[in-house]
């Protein structure tokens, strides 16, 4: 493993935080990158299911965004070539009403500048959801319309709705973001994903 993850996988900053919880959770930071992976996938912060797991979009909502990139399983998870940075590497757990609290903003104040320094040159970012971009991108615009801007950051950033299936409602009032963004999406990473085997290749 690599050392850095090694160590966000060890920490327990948020213990107290959680316990608070309704759920009442331990830590359980999910780490999945490894210096000169070509694509990272910024998302928001492991759910519950991802909680038992230790892997990262391990529920429906990974799978949905793998249709979305064009990618198996396989390919999803080989850590030399995608990195999965959310912006809490930890389950915050759920308010009294059974909703997602948010990902704590001292994860990503902690972490986050070592994880993308060790990581180097990635040639595409996948933001998925409003938390991660309004992180790196600094915008304080909706998701969908930050998502319907997504000309202005690509080819090396793509914004994206979260792929839960509670936005399927918001997919069909936005048929464009399937009809336009996705085949451009597709082709990219795949681009990226064959340069990436061409330099192993000659190394």
């Amino acid at each position: 493993m690599d050392p850095l993850a090694k160590d966000i996988r060890g920490c327990r900053l948020c213990a107290e935080r959680f316990a608070a919880t309704a759920t009442r959770h331990r830590p359980r930071p999910v780490a999945w990158f490894r210096p000169g992976a070509r694509i990272v996938i910024a998302g928001q912060a492991p759910g519950a299911r991802v909680h038992e797991s230790g892997l990262p979009f391990d529920d429906r909502s990974g799978d949905r965004l793998r249709d979305w990139l064009g990618i198996d399983r396989a390919t999803f998870y080989d850590r030399d070539q995608i990195a999965i940075i959310p912006m809490a590497f930890c389950f915050p757990g759920y308010d009294a009403k059974g909703s997602d609290l948010p990902p704590p903003p001292i994860c990503a104040a902690t972490w986050h500048g070592q994880v993308f320094a060790s990581l180097g040159d990635v040639a595409l970012t996948v933001l998925v959801g409003g938390y991660a971009q309004r992180h790196h991108l600094g915008t304080r615009a909706s998701v969908t319309d930050t998502v319907a801007g997504w000309r202005a950051q690509a080819p090396r950033v793509f914004p994206l709705p979260h792929p839960s299936w509670r936005n399927t409602a918001w997919l069909r009032r936005n048929p464009w973001f399937e009809a336009e963004l996705l085949p451009v999406l597709r082709a990219r990473v795949a681009s990226v994903l064959r340069d990436g085997e061409r330099e192993g290749q000659t190394r």
